[in-house]
This record gives C-alpha cells, sequence and structure tokens, in this order.
C-alpha cells in the first residue's frame, strides 16, 4: 500500500503540478504577437508531448525515491523538477524570455547530470529521460531564438 500511495504521490505532483502551472500560465496576447523561428511548433503540440514527458518523470522520480530518497540521484531528479516548474512563470508570466533560458539552460544541465548519474545503475531511468532531454534542448532553442528574436 506505502508503493502504491508513493507511486500515486510522484503522478500527483508530477503530472498534477504540469498540468496546474499549464494552466495557470498559458500563453497569451505576449507570447502570441512575439516573432517565433520557423521551427516553432503549433501550441496544441505541447500540452500532449509534455504530459508524456511528465509520467516518464514521475515514474523515473518514484523508481529512484523508492531506491535511495536521500541520493545525489534523488536531489538532482528534484532539482529538475523544480527548474522545470520554474520555467513556464518566468517566460509566460514575467515575460523574461533571457531569464528563462537561462532556467531552460540550468534545467538542461541539471536533467544530463541525472542521466549520468544515473546510466549504470538505473539504465531504464536513463533511458526514459532521453526524451525529456531531448525535448528540453528543443525548447532551449526556441526560447533562445525567440529572445534573440524580440
Amino acid at each position: 500500500m506505502t508503493k502504491l500511495l508513493i507511486r500515486l504521490g510522484f503522478l500527483v505532483l508530477v503530472l498534477g503540478g504540469g498540468i496546474l502551472i499549464g494552466a495557470l500560465t498559458a500563453p497569451g496576447a505576449w507570447y502570441a504577437n512575439l516573432s517565433k523561428p520557423v521551427f516553432n511548433p503549433p501550441n496544441w503540440i505541447f500540452a500532449p508531448v509534455w504530459s508524456l514527458l511528465y509520467v516518464l518523470i514521475a515514474w523515473v522520480g518514484w523508481r529512484q525515491f523508492e531506491a535511495d530518497k536521500s541520493s545525489v540521484k534523488m536531489k538532482l531528479w528534484w532539482a529538475q523538477m523544480g527548474l522545470n516548474f520554474l520555467w513556464s512563470p518566468v517566460f509566460f508570466v514575467l515575460h523574461l524570455p533571457w531569464f528563462a533560458f537561462v532556467v531552460i539552460l540550468s534545467l538542461l544541465i541539471v536533467i544530463g547530470a541525472f542521466i549520468q548519474q544515473v546510466r549504470r545503475s538505473a539504465p531504464i531511468a536513463m533511458l526514459a529521460f532521453l526524451p525529456y532531454l531531448a525535448w528540453v534542448a528543443f525548447a532551449s532553442a526556441l526560447n533562445l531564438l525567440i529572445a534573440i528574436l524580440n
């Protein structure tokens, strides 16, 4: 029962937190009026991609938590989660694309560090985080170009 509650807790925290932050910081007129690079995907793609990624992030989080909740790996997992949840308010609410770029680069570094830490002890966690790394790298490029263009 305890493992089930931990797993549900991680899923609610990550997926629910992501959905809540997405709803509270939804792109508005400011974002619509920004110049964007030609490879900027349509807005509708972000919710399904992030939902899938959040399920993977939660799954990796609860596995690592159950393995060793006070490890460096878990601290990196929490750090990436904090940076992930920070980016949207900085970009969409505060309208600070350059500061958001610093946040997303930090997120990219922490995701990479997490992957490096788990690659031998939990290769499945590493594999589950690779799509997240790729998406955040893509989002970093978008963020940078939006900052440059505006």
